[in-house]
């Protein structure tokens, strides 16, 4: 800017600026020109070189977009099919390990301590995708959302098998029919107990639970709780993972120990639902996932099995 008022005009109307000997736009504003000052040769030329640059790209890769896609390019090159490439060359490298784990029984894989390792290094990235959202990054779970994966109490299992079944069927997933499946009565909203039933029941399972001393409605919950509750969770509060009852003797509580948390869960069951990854993970990832989350440090040993039953006349070794 200049006030040059006095500045000889040059032709158009526009003057030469004194001190600096450039000619003005042309127009001022309260005394006030602005100087015709040329952009630097340089800037031009990056500026130009832009122009030709971002016209050749559009001509050699997608950049316009369309209705459902975008422009192709000469090239035909695209970030998807770049990626999908990239994929590919992947499951090729790893492609022996993954067949490998494939091939063997997910129950033999700890014995194969570098193949066991390699399966719970893919479950932890599958889990990072897939499973974090709820169970956390470390698989401690959310207090009152999610269970935590890292202690030992399991409603169906911490058994290899267990922890497979679970996660390709779910848990009360409406449109599968293989999904875990429990039900807790709604004691309070349905009228199966009233309240001060209910509150005695809450006093013996926290007796049980170590959480308060024997008392009078500890007494009165546990006949309440053998005629009502054991079918389930056991004469002694244990659990029973075939039918997905929690174990009520320790300090794990995914809805809190307390008594209100108790209360509330008796009267109106909570009835968590997790999805089925079996259609939407291939068997190899769901096996990998099952390692992983047995490597966090709570996962069981397989149950026994059960033996079959002797038929009449036969010794103890099963032989007439």
């Amino acid at each position: 800017m200049a006030e040059t008022k006095n500045s000889p005009a040059s032709a158009g109307g526009k003057r030469i600026d004194e001190a600096t000997g450039t000619s003005t736009v042309g127009h001022e504003w309260d005394g006030i020109e602005e100087l015709d000052t040329p952009m630097p040769r340089w800037w031009l030329w990056t500026f130009y070189a832009s122009i030709v640059w971002a016209a050749g790209y559009v001509v050699l890769y997608p950049a316009w977009p369309m209705l459902n896609s975008a422009t192709q390019g000469v090239l035909g090159w695209s970030s998807r099919s770049d990626l999908e490439r990239e994929m590919q060359a992947h499951a090729v490298r790893r492609a022996p390990i993954t067949n490998a784990i494939a091939a063997t029984a997910l129950t033999d894989l700890p014995a194969k301590p570098e193949l066991m390792q390699a399966a719970v290094q893919g479950g932890a990235a599958a889990f990072r995708v897939h499973c974090v959202q709820c169970h956390g990054a470390g698989g401690a779970g959310v207090k009152k959302l999610y269970p935590s994966l890292t202690d030992d109490d399991w409603l169906w299992g911490g058994d290899l098998a267990s922890i497979e079944y679970t996660i390709a069927h779910g848990i009360r997933n409406p449109d599968h029919k293989a999904t875990r499946t429990s039900q807790m009565p709604a004691f309070g909203r349905d009228g199966i107990l009233d309240a001060a039933q209910i509150a005695d029941v809450v006093s013996h399972v926290r007796v049980i639970s170590g959480q308060e001393k024997p008392s009078a409605a500890a007494a009165r919950g546990e006949a309440l709780f053998q005629a009502s509750c054991a079918v389930c969770h056991g004469a002694t509060g244990a659990g029973d993972h075939t039918v997905g009852a929690p174990k009520l003797t320790d300090a794990v509580w995914l809805y809190g120990g307390d008594r209100d948390s108790l209360t509330a869960t008796i009267a109106q069951p909570r009835n968590g639902v997790m999805p089925r990854w079996g259609h939407r993970l291939d068997p190899v990832t769901i096996k990998m996932l099952a390692t992983y989350v047995y490597s966090l440090g709570g996962g069981e040993k397989a149950p026994a099995p059960t033996p079959a039953p002797k038929s009449e006349g036969q010794g103890a070794d099963g032989q007439p």
